[in-house]
């Protein structure tokens, strides 16, 4: 295929090798085409199931609201933009999130970007440099990881939400060089809480500009929710505030948030940003009208808190392993690819979409299926999918 290029060859062999294997068993379940998605249901292949698997958290994907706000700017602004950011591709929308934004993360400015990945890796790569230091989760998003190896700063790895390992890194690196160190709110595929108020405590030790990732967190961390600062009940401790505009907020793209020079740095410096097109403007007016709508309907964060504390309470007395998880974003701890396959079989043919995650995504023998409830699931939808899980895993032989 790729003559003289064995590795390439290799790697791409390893992955179709297992692709082709999970499908001869009919296993393979990934990039299954939605015929309809509609709140907490979604229709694959004909079939109406339960929605085990979106980023929705506070359901409002398909809030009236929002789409009008969508619709509209279509009919004021067309489909798409001009051209970048700098030149062509601003428009009064674009304005009006961008406040909206910094006005919700309690910031002077915000800047949007076009997606979460870019967001993360070109913000890092433009905050740090060769004689710089990033000091990273091991459990950090893959973007985050990019931007770090994209910078070219030396990149220090401290182990998952671990003071003592982060402090050790903090206290090696020399006074004349900078430091930065990142970290997700949520962590993506455990559904951990970071300890941000430690984390918090050594960079003003050690004089650390901090980052933070609340792709998984805004709209559902904290009483209103306003993220990881207000779950702590905390004020403007987080220097650079990142965030994603497709999970509780349903659109795309991706945002930071923080002081104004920041902001200004960032709009002449991350190339992600710089040299990408502007987000499209029903996008744009969608997300504005997304943060207008939690802060609008409150009871929608309150009805998720009791959903998780609900769901893991039940899936505990079940058995499972959900690491330690206090979030929508559930891992069912399986073990190896296999039984994380074969169960996820099992809940789909029973009429949920619940999906497995597996290496590299996850280290070995972590294989898991990741389970993300969402603030519109019913009591009778959680019990259902608790009692169906609970049979998948002892079907695969992991529960007794």
């Amino acid at each position: 295929m790729l003559k003289g290029n064995r590795s390439i060859e290799l790697r791409i062999a390893q992955i179709n090798e297992r692709v082709a294997a999970a499908k001869a068993q009919n296993l393979y379940m990934y990039i299954q085409p939605a015929e309809k998605v509609s709140g907490s249901r979604v229709v694959i292949e004909g079939k109406e199931m339960l929605q085990f698997s979106s980023y929705s958290y506070l359901d409002l994907l398909g809030h009236p609201k929002i789409e009008a706000a969508a619709k509209a700017a279509i009919d004021e602004f067309g489909t798409g933009t001009h051209g970048v950011r700098n030149l062509a591709g601003t428009t009064t929308l674009h304005v009006e999130l961008e406040k909206t934004i910094a006005e919700f993360k309690g910031t002077d400015d915000a800047m949007a970007f076009s997606s979460g990945f870019m967001c993360n890796s070109s913000t890092i790569a433009a905050l740090v440099g060769r004689n710089d230091i990033v000091i990273s989760d091991k459990l950090n998003h893959a973007s985050i990881v990019d931007g770090c190896l994209l910078s070219r700063a030396k990149f220090v790895r401290v182990e998952h939400d671990n003071m003592e390992s982060l402090e050790k890194a903090l206290a090696k690196v020399p006074e004349n060089k900078s430091r930065l160190v990142i970290a997700d709110a949520v962590f993506s595929m455990d559904g951990d809480i970071l300890n941000l108020p430690e984390v918090v405590r050594l960079c003003n030790k050690y004089h650390a500009l901090l980052m933070i990732d609340e792709a998984h967190s805004l709209g559902v961390l904290g009483e209103t929710g306003h993220g990881i600062e207000e779950h702590f009940g905390m004020e403007n401790v987080i220097d650079v505030k990142m965030g994603t505009l497709s999970k509780t907020i349903p659109s795309v793209g991706g945002y930071i948030a923080g002081n104004e020079e920041l902001i200004t740095y960032l709009k002449f410096s991350a190339r992600g940003w710089i040299f990408s097109a502007a987000l499209p403007p029903a996008t744009v007016a969608a997300s504005k009208a997304a943060f207008d709508v939690i802060l609008e309907e409150p009871e929608r964060i309150t009805q998720l808190r009791r959903n998780v504390d609900y769901f893991l309470n039940r899936l505990k007395e079940c058995g499972f392993n959900t690491l330690n998880s206090q979030t929508p974003v559930i891992p069912v701890i399986v073990g190896d690819d296999e039984r994380a396959w074969l169960m996820s079989r099992i809940v789909q043919d029973n009429g949920i979409f619940i999906l497995p995650i597996m290496p590299p995504v996850v280290p070995h023998k972590m294989s898991r299926l990741r389970v993300n409830v969402m603030s519109g699931h019913t009591m009778e939808d959680l019990d259902y999918t608790v009692n169906v899980l609970e049979k998948a895993g002892k079907e695969v032989g992991i529960l007794k």
